[in-house]
């Protein structure tokens, strides 16, 4: 079993910089990835971008430049936290934020986060 559990969401104002943390925990020695999507009101989810195993990250191509996705540099096999940096936020980020695990039989997500952007 692996728990995925966002947090770092907030109010924040249009230009600032806010990063959100995934945290795995459990039996995620074989998690292959970690991926961030995001879902606007009224809005199909998102994906934004993702990190491996090996540390390989994708961005939506929207996102690139502004989102950095990193993850913590310690070796555990039953917790690790992946990060989502947002700089130069937008009200048009106004989304939650969700985090998914994948290992090859199975997918695990979290709550969410909720993070607005205005002014």
């Amino acid at each position: 079993q692996v728990h995925v559990v966002e947090s770092g969401g907030g109010l924040v104002q249009p230009g600032v910089s806010l990063r959100l943390s995934c945290v795995l925990s459990g039996e995620i020695f074989d998690i292959f990835d970690v991926t961030w999507l995001r879902q606007a009101p009224g809005k199909q989810r998102e994906w934004v971008g993702n990190i491996t195993d090996e540390g390989r990250t994708n961005y939506a191509d929207h996102l690139k430049g502004r989102f950095t996705i990193s993850r913590d540099s310690a070796k555990s096999t039953v917790k690790s936290t992946v990060y989502l940096q947002m700089n130069s936020l937008k009200p048009e980020d106004t989304a939650v934020y969700y985090c998914k695990a994948a290992r090859a039989s199975q997918v695990y997500w979290g709550q969410g986060t909720q993070v607005t952007v205005s002014s």
